[in-house]
């Protein structure tokens, strides 16, 4: 991302350089609401593949949230566009009761959830979205005044996950009235969403707030500059946490940790905090993995005062075991129920186990450990087993239609199943 001046969109190599990320794909989605910016990346997208010799299949995706009368029509206008540039195009629609608070969100989540679903039947595995500079800057305004750490003041990047969808932004540097000149050229008028003037949303508000920043010279290039840095920044600390864990953090088979203290506290705060996040995330089953103020104020609690009991957070419950951390998945609702483990088929356990029947067996399940005395597990591992009771109680048990145990937590006992802790 150059956040200087925005790319000639004429520009044939300009475009190439754009939508580079996209060129190795079969078949892309764009995903198209009517407006100024969202025409913009369909002819942006349908001028590019056109100067490809082999382009991935383009797939237009315009989506009536049911929230507004005009919406309807909005979504025909975007087929007709799409049949104009030569692109298939289906409209989809949000049915069904809506959420009285969080509608946002849940229309947000229900808009990928059905562009998925469609991308899913196409054959199509990566979604372009419209993006641009103007709301990078107003994502970076809005975390900067959240208290947001490096991870987050790095806004939004051009690749990312979803709602489970591949995202590619590919007009992350591009000015809005570029695209908005684009699509006045080519003689089409877009739709206009009265939600993007409602001050009742905090993005809005910083939008209303842009001119008198950029007077000052903080302008959207400025910010998006600042996004880029704050990137390379949180590249540059994930390489440093990530050798960190990897020295510092064991995780035994139950799926607990342990690490030093002495070394935690002898870590940059920037990179022990994150350390102390990714084993929570790991341990905890993945519940919250952006979570980072209660993450912090967990770290400075152990840094400064010790803990003087067990704490839980995230899913997991932290101690202090002597002169180690120790951390386990918390007991509860949480857990997963059993599981049916169909022939040469698998599945995520609790977000912790990936366990594969890797035979024609049948009946096979994985369950929660829940109890099991001591001295059985040392009969089951052959070694003397000290990690805390309650990693034991939320290790994956599987057992056979007579009820033999076949693997627990990380290890196997028969060669029809394999289990893996997922550290990533």
């Amino acid at each position: 991302m150059s956040a200087g001046l925005t790319p000639d969109l004429r520009d044939p190599a300009a475009l190439a350089r754009l939508f580079a990320p996209a060129a190795g794909e079969k078949a892309v989605g764009l995903a198209v609401s009517g407006g100024p910016d969202s025409l913009a990346l369909l002819l942006l997208a349908a001028r590019w593949a056109a100067a490809l010799d082999h382009s991935p299949a383009l797939f237009v995706y315009s989506l009536d949230h049911g929230l507004r009368p005009e919406a309807g029509a909005e979504v025909a206008m975007v087929l007709e566009v799409a049949q104009s540039q030569g692109l298939p195009a289906r409209g989809l629609a949000w049915t069904g009761p809506k959420p009285e608070t969080g509608l946002q969100e849940a229309a947000r989540r229900a808009r990928y959830s059905l562009i998925g679903e469609a991308m899913r039947a196409d054959g199509a595995n990566l979604l372009l979205t419209a993006h641009h500079r103007a709301d990078q800057a107003e994502t970076v305004l809005m975390r900067l005044a959240h208290g947001s750490g490096i991870e987050g003041l790095k806004a939004m990047t051009p690749l990312a996950m979803v709602e489970g969808l591949r995202i590619f932004r590919p007009l992350l540097d591009v000015e809005p009235a570029a695209l908005a000149a684009l699509v006045a050229e080519a003689g089409l008028t877009p739709a206009q969403d009265p939600s993007n003037d409602d001050t009742g949303y905090e993005r809005v508000r910083w939008r209303r707030l842009l001119p008198a920043l950029a007077e000052q010279g903080l302008d959207s290039a400025a910010l998006s500059r600042f996004a880029s840095r704050m990137a390379e920044a949180d590249a540059a600390l994930a390489q440093m946490a990530e050798a960190a864990f990897a020295e510092l953090v064991k995780l035994d088979g139950f799926g607990a940790a342990s690490l030093p203290r002495a070394a935690l506290d002898g870590l940059s705060p920037a990179i022990g905090r994150r350390v102390l996040g990714r084993v929570l995330n790991i341990v905890g089953g993945r519940q919250k993995p952006r979570a980072l103020g209660q993450v912090e104020r967990l770290y400075d609690q152990i840094v400064a005062d010790g803990l003087p009991r067990a704490t839980t957070l995230l899913g997991a419950v932290v101690r202090l075991k002597g002169e180690s951390l120790t951390i386990s998945r918390e007991p509860g609702r949480a857990l997963p129920e059993d599981q049916n483990l169909p022939p040469h088929r698998g599945l995520i356990w609790d977000e912790r186990f990936r366990i594969t029947n890797m035979s024609d067996a049948t009946g096979l399940v994985a369950g929660a450990t829940d109890f099991m005395p001591r001295h059985r597990l040392e009969d089951f591992l052959g070694f003397k087993v000290t990690t805390p009771a309650e990693a034991i109680r939320t290790a994956p048990l599987v057992r056979d239609e007579e009820g033999g145990v076949l693997a627990l937590g990380g290890w196997s006992f028969d060669e029809r199943v394999k289990v893996e802790l997922l550290i990533d």
